[in-house]
């Protein structure tokens, strides 16, 4: 009481209502897809409910010792007391009724509503905070469910209850949530009023016994306490309005269509936006445990520039996880796991995997995290320079400055896909007018580089007995070893298709621009790495993981490659094979390598020269003099030059990558 007494109020007029500063709340449209940064404000809110909740305590506390210190009256026992005050008998008479009069006053106005904001208000947060927690892992419980499902055994009927198991729990999260955030932000109001409203009664109680005493407050205390009446009305009325317009939110959020809460559910028809320069949501990473086992944790990822950044659930920022400038991406089997794409970085080592939760999500990651690897959020533009360079490859327009001019393109939706071999089988008019006569309209276009039944008869035909692993006995380490070239290179192959003519270079740029302009026009992602081992005798296409080769190309029958002058590590060339009822096929194949294609090309140009050269002693002689060799006596085809960008010399080396 002396404390209160002796610091009385200021004669200050308080802000209005108009003039109060704004009133922090939490997004009820975020409530649904619970990221970090709302994970994040929401950590805020709670520590502002927990340090109001204990300073209520406080607060409370010390009212009680004040409503107590006002019963004083004097009780029996007292006689000499009583005897000594017997003159001023009638003063404490009606002190005593001054008193309890105050007590009441304040036990209705001060202790009372306080008791009620902690019994109602906090408590009521504290048990949504706890209802929140159990949805919220009740909902990470069935997404690792969901996301273990399996690819290739699908069971529709299980996929279905699971799948209505993630919908049940992220209606019960989302649900939660609202009434958590919706009771936060009107905590936000409650606090004014039950920090004020105490006050207000204990100031008002004291005047009133103080003027029934004495005249020790001037009038002028008067419309501070109105002022301040009029503060709590008009808070009290922000409240109500801002409650009704939560609810009205609340029920527009909480009806919508059921498809919102199940996963991939327009799996047949989703709205992709391949033009994303920035890209926010949920992912399930990969994570290395030991030499054969894995696990795979739920986090949320965003890009920030060329940067892909990742945040767990609690974390106050993200981390960088992955430089994406001059990145790839492309979509893998994984553990048999559905929707998973890796990226890889610019010197061919595999990166980081992940899992989207839907095809929409997977699609678009894949295409944003491609736009981003291109370095198109530096331009002025970026959004529009991510359209345009979609748009072009939607126009299957591919720039090729080797063309004597460029050729124009039909519309896309000229081509028709054939999904149970998966090839693209471009319509009549969807060729070049200018070339009928390289490539033929309607050629389908072969994604996978296992090769036609006929061509791998003419790689093992002659009585040689092909063994399990694909490679002919005669296509070992001695041939290997006898070969006076031996480069190998890093490559992707990205389709094949068959050719009418191999007099011109131009077939391999219209085989290319056919290949990417499919690629882009039916997001074909998927793309066969392997091993290309330039020799003098053939290329041999050799898979990276067992060291099995995938594939074998005499070299004599290679008749035309070329490098994309645009785009540098595009390479093609074209196989011109004899039939055994005395035909003949062509076909074109074209490839992604980590160097220069021109450096492949040298490489196969060194090994068609060492053909020639090997029919006259002398003209090899003079071959070996003109090209250096290693120590062991082999070509050497990039000089000291190349080597400082970190090409590999001699056999078994990969170039540069």
């Amino acid at each position: 009481r002396s404390a209160v007494a002796a610091h009385p109020a200021p004669r200050v007029q308080p802000h209005r209502s108009a003039n109060m500063p704004a009133v922090d709340k939490l997004l009820l449209e975020e409530a649904l897809q619970d990221s970090p940064q709302t994970r994040s404000l929401l950590s805020v809110f709670e520590e502002d409910a927990g340090t109001l909740t204990e300073y209520t305590n406080q607060l409370l506390q010390a009212m009680q010792r004040v409503y107590g210190a006002q019963h004083f009256a004097l009780g029996k026992g007292d006689e000499e007391v009583i005897s000594t005050l017997h003159y001023f008998s009638k003063v404490v008479d009606e002190l005593n009724i001054l008193h309890s009069e105050l007590a009441k006053q304040l036990a209705d106005t001060m202790v009372l509503p306080i008791i009620q904001f902690r019994e109602k208000d906090l408590t009521e947060v504290s048990t949504l905070k706890d209802l929140f927690g159990l949805a919220s892992n009740e909902h990470d419980v069935s997404m690792a469910k969901y996301s273990r499902l399996p690819k290739r055994k699908e069971n529709e009927k299980l996929k279905a209850e699971v799948a209505k198991e993630v919908a049940n729990a992220r209606r019960k999260q989302h649900l939660s949530s609202l009434q958590y955030y919706c009771a936060l932000n009107a905590l936000q109001y409650r606090k004014r009023v039950a920090m004020m409203e105490p006050m207000l009664g204990y100031t008002r109680g004291q005047i009133n016994f103080f003027k029934k005493g004495a005249e020790m407050f001037s009038k002028r205390m008067d419309g501070f306490l109105s002022s301040v009446s009029d503060m709590v009305q008009s808070i009290q009325g922000e409240l109500d309005a801002e409650a009704e317009k939560m609810r009205v939110s609340q029920q527009d959020l909480i009806a919508v269509n059921e498809s919102v809460y199940t996963p991939d559910s327009d799996v047949t028809s989703p709205a992709i936006n391949r033009n994303l320069i920035q890209k926010a949501g949920y992912l399930n990473l990969r994570n290395k445990t030991g030499l054969v086992t894995t696990t795979w944790e739920r986090l949320y990822f965003f890009t920030q520039g060329g940067n892909l950044m990742c945040q767990p659930r609690g974390a106050v920022a993200g981390g960088l996880i992955q430089d994406l400038d001059n990145c790839s991406v492309m979509a893998i089997d994984c553990e048999d796991r559905r929707y998973c794409f890796q990226i890889t970085t610019p010197t061919g080592k595999a990166g980081i995997t992940l899992q989207a939760e839907s095809k929409k999500e997977y699609e678009e990651w894949i295409c944003a995290i491609n736009n981003i690897s291109r370095q198109i959020y530096l331009t002025d533009n970026p959004e529009a320079a991510a359209i345009k360079l979609n748009q072009t490859a939607l126009q299957a327009v591919t720039p090729i400055t080797s063309f004597g001019k460029k050729h124009e393109a039909h519309h896309p939706s000229q081509n028709v896909r054939n999904m149970e071999n998966d090839k693209i089988v471009p319509s009549e008019s969807a060729g070049i007018q200018d070339s009928p006569q390289l490539i033929a309209p309607g050629t389908p276009i072969q994604f996978d580089i296992v090769l036609p039944a006929t061509e791998f008869l003419d790689q093992n035909r002659g009585g040689r007995r092909a063994n399990p692993f694909g490679e002919s006995e005669d296509s070992g380490k001695d041939e290997e070893e006898d070969s006076l070239l031996q480069q190998m290179f890093v490559v992707r192959f990205l389709g094949s298709m068959a050719v009418q003519s191999d007099s011109t270079s131009e077939v391999i740029y219209e085989a290319m621009r056919q290949v990417l302009a499919a690629r882009a026009i039916h997001n074909i992602f998927r793309m066969t790495e392997s091993h290309l081992m330039v020799t003098s005798k053939n290329l041999r296409l050799i898979d990276p993981q067992t060291q099995v080769t995938r594939t074998s190309f005499e070299l004599p029958t290679v008749t035309q490659f070329a490098a994309h002058q645009d785009n540098k590590r595009l390479i093609g060339f074209v196989v011109h094979l004899s039939e055994a009822l005395g035909e003949e096929s062509m076909s074109a194949y074209v490839f992604e390598s980590n160097t220069e294609g021109e450096k492949i090309c040298y490489a196969i140009g060194l090994g068609k020269e060492i053909i020639e050269a090997q029919k006259d002693p002398e003209a090899l002689a003079q071959l070996m003099k003109s090209v250096p060799l290693t120590n062991d006596g082999k070509f050497m085809l990039l000089n000291d030059e190349s080597a400082e960008d970190g090409t590999a010399h001699g056999e078994g080396e990969e170039s540069e990558a």
